[in-house]
């Protein structure tokens, strides 16, 4: 359980699926709640209601779940500071926003749509950006410019509105960012966000964002690169509210690129560049289908360290390490302030490596999904040390067949351009003496068997090559596979004499 002040949270709105990008905001979060002792949340942000995606909250838990990450607050989890869904947070709101406009820090607003296009059009034509700011907002219809009678008189009447936040003009904003260090904007080049709606009496990200991680009690704020921009109306939001001595130390991630290194990876380059950009599989509610780390046969652990890596490092040459490891070494002052590429074949050595160290008897039994789903029953033990044999070829279990099938099913076909280079005219009266070696082992291992075909070649000088590549097409069908002796001694002497002496038939 927390044993420190520390507080962290992933907030990630229901929107859809959970990008990696949101995936290594939450371990990073982790990573520091765990190595500081203290408590990770999980609070979802779904006040957009318009862009709610059903099921998508649901796929947030299990990715989390996935990766290991283990909630400490939460809508499952429960916790002191709940609700953790802010839907179910709505009716504290509203008094933040009020408390806001009577400290004279935000204001109503009562604009309509075709109001503001038409300034945004205007502004256009003079070639300029529309910001509703200091500018704009005395001449618009607000609580500023209206008296207070007619302010209440329009909301009793219903008219719609915002709750805009009063940007001080010109002002020079200083902030530190444990990432970035110090971060300087003047307010001249900031607009007044809106901070609550009477269109569905919801406030926007910034209000219940702030609002929410000071009542969590919200020690670090660690996000994405994405929300820098946001700092300064956060900041000014926090010592509006008189809340500066609480306010949470910040920190921006780096943001994940394209394999190219031009632009931000995004939901949209998923299956479009070939891999995944989700933990999980994900299907809409429309049907479609975007490809997932899970489902694509990569480890949670590998994944884990290779997101890990993403923008951060441990300060050693060290590349795999646990989670135990990660949280041991995490530490902000580590992360990059420029973007992460990602490299879809790292991913894959990185799932080679997690394949390697996994045991044989793990994989065995991930292995035999795939044989079952071909109908095929197989003794275990033989399993695990086929999967011994090939996992150094492989990156994915479900690679294995490739690099495996011939141990189960007797080739029909010989590779012919394998055969037309090592089937001569004595090679069939060579496989028929090199059997008869074979058959004359009486403990039928590898040790034993490999000696048993070398000496009968060294004696006959034969020549190595020509004797094993010719019985690897015997026993395999085409130049791959494991050392001979350890497909002869998995084979089974019977299985051994019976592919040798077919291959013989066809090719002789």
């Amino acid at each position: 359980m927390p044993q420190s002040n520390v507080r962290v949270r992933f907030a990630p709105s229901p929107t859809g699926p959970l990008h990696i990008g949101g995936v290594r905001t939450a371990l990073f979060n982790y990573f520091f709640a765990r190595q500081h002792k203290g408590a990770f949340i999980l609070r979802i942000e779904d006040t957009d209601s318009q862009r709610f995606v059903l099921g998508a909250e649901e796929y947030i838990n299990e990715a989390l779940k996935w990766c290991g990450i283990t909630i400490d607050e939460g809508v499952a989890e429960g916790g002191e500071y709940g609700p953790y869904r802010q839907s179910e947070r709505k009716s504290i709101y509203k008094k933040y926003a009020d408390q806001l406009v009577d400290s004279g820090n935000a204001y109503y607003a009562f604009d309509t749509a075709p109001e503001l296009d038409a300034l945004r059009k205007e502004a256009e034509a003079k070639g300029e950006a529309f910001t509703y700011g200091a500018k704009i907002r005395n001449s618009m219809q607000t609580s500023l410019t209206l008296n207070p009678e007619e302010v209440k008189e329009r909301i009793a009447k219903g008219d719609q509105w915002v709750i805009r936040f009063k940007m001080p003009e010109d002002e020079e904003v200083v902030m530190n960012d444990i990432i970035r260090g110090e971060v300087r904007v003047n307010t001249s080049t900031l607009d007044d966000k809106v901070l609550f709606k009477s269109a569905d009496m919801l406030p926007t990200y910034h209000l219940a964002n702030i609002t929410d991680d000071y009542l969590m009690k919200i020690s670090h704020v660690i996000r994405g690169e994405e929300w820098l921009p946001s700092l300064p109306l956060h900041v000014l939001l926090y010592r509006a509210f008189g809340w500066i001595e609480s306010m949470p130390q910040f920190a921006h991630l780096p943001l994940l690129l394209k394999p190219s290194g031009n632009g931000k990876l995004s939901k949209r380059d998923g299956d479009k560049l070939g891999f995944p950009v989700f933990p999980l599989k994900w299907q809409s509610p429309t049907g479609e289908v975007s490809r997932g780390y899970r489902e694509d046969g990569y480890f949670a652990e590998a994944f884990v360290n290779l997101l890990a890596l993403l923008g951060w490092n441990p300060g050693t040459e060290q590349e795999l390490l646990s989670m135990d490891e990660l949280v041991e070494m995490f530490s902000l002052d580590r992360v990059n302030k420029s973007g992460a590429r990602f490299d879809p074949e790292k991913a894959k050595w990185f799932n080679h490596q997690y394949l390697i160290k996994t045991s044989d008897a793990e994989l065995a039994k991930e292995f035999d999904k795939t044989l079952k789903a071909k109908g095929i029953t197989f003794d275990t033990r033989k399993v695990e040390q086929i999967v011994s044999l090939v996992k150094e070829r492989t990156s994915f279990v479900s690679e294995m067949w490739e690099q495996a099938s011939f141990f189960f099913e007797t080739p029909e076909e010989y590779d012919a351009k394998t055969a037309k280079k090592v089937w001569k005219e004595d090679t069939s009266k060579i496989m028929g003496e090199v059997l008869q070696q074979i058959l004359a082992v009486d403990e039928y291992t590898a040790e034993n068997i490999e000696p048993a075909i070398k000496n009968h070649i060294n004696a006959n000088e034969l020549g190595m090559g020509k004797v094993m590549n010719a019985l690897r097409l015997c026993l395999v069908g085409e130049p791959k596979g494991p050392g001979i002796a350890d497909i002869c001694q998995i084979l089974g002497k019977e299985e051994t004499q019976k592919r040798i002496n077919l291959a013989i038939e066809k090719l002789g």
